[in-house]
């Protein structure tokens, strides 16, 4: 979170495409200054409770219920991809889009990134409308950013949006977006061990998806370890294997899209 990682003390008016502003997420401390409190002979150390009656992320939660509310009137269902730099979230949504384009399934896409528009340039070749949030110094995505990039982009009335986080396994777990479903991608590129080490990843999302899996004659990694650590996090997710570039696991990844567009929000 932006207390610990530092993603807080960005440049808050950083331009975006279109005039947006990347949003930052201010800790302010009530007073001037850090009063200590002191006891009656005026020596510090005496002990003050302070009960804290409001989430910190309360105000990111707001937005994410309007957000929520949002795709609710258009009845279309929303993703959130999250993964570790590299894991191939951009190669297996620029497979997904063609995928369903052919199956008449209408699409959007929001583009998260610290810097260029590359991802959004792919995005954009798939023929799926496209907006491209830079996040400046900040390890992830927040509810007001997204709000902003939807008053920016074409969404689809029962179709599907899809959300690309920044690369992180750590902070865009405590940001709800608004979505409905969070995805998280492991590579095999990557280790194993990856739901034990981020736990908190694997236990909240709704569908994990092992990809690169045409690699994994070439790399260590074990396979069912790795669903065996995200079966014990999360024994509900489904765990898709698949390969966006050779098509290997597509079929069932595509068929749980599809049905999604017909369950009610």
């Amino acid at each position: 979170m932006c207390s610990t990682c530092g993603c807080g003390q960005r440049d808050r008016h950083r331009q975006e495409p279109d005039g947006a502003h990347a949003h930052g997420h201010p800790h302010p401390h009530t007073g001037s200054s850090h009063e200590h409190p002191h006891d009656a002979s005026g020596a510090t150390g005496a002990t003050t409770l302070i009960q804290v009656e409001q989430s910190l992320l309360a105000e990111n939660d707001r937005f994410a219920a309007q957000n929520r509310a949002f795709f609710a009137g258009r009845r279309t269902r929303c993703f959130n991809l999250i993964s570790s730099p590299g894991a191939g979230k951009t190669t297996l949504l620029e497979k997904t889009l063609s995928a369903l384009r052919d199956h008449s399934v209408a699409c959007a896409v929001i583009e998260g990134d610290q810097a260029t528009d590359l991802d959004a340039q792919r995005i954009a070749r798939t023929g799926v409308p496209v907006f491209q949030i830079e996040t400046g110094r900040s390890c992830h995505l927040d509810a007001h950013q997204v709000q902003h990039a939807l008053g920016r982009l074409e969404v689809p009335d029962r179709g599907l949006c899809f959300i690309e986080n920044v690369g992180n396994l750590i902070c865009p777990t405590e940001f709800q977006l608004g979505e409905h479903e969070r995805v998280t991608i492991v590579s095999v590129a990557e280790g194993a061990d990856k739901p034990a080490k981020y736990p908190l990843a694997f236990s909240t999302a709704t569908a994990v998806v092992i990809s690169k899996i045409d690699l994994l004659p070439h790399v260590d990694f074990d396979l069912v370890e790795a669903k065996h650590l995200v079966a014990g996090l999360n024994p509900n997710a489904p765990i898709f294997e698949v390969s966006a570039r050779s098509g290997v696991g597509m079929d069932a990844w595509l068929s749980w899209l599809q049905r999604a567009v017909d369950t009610p929000l």
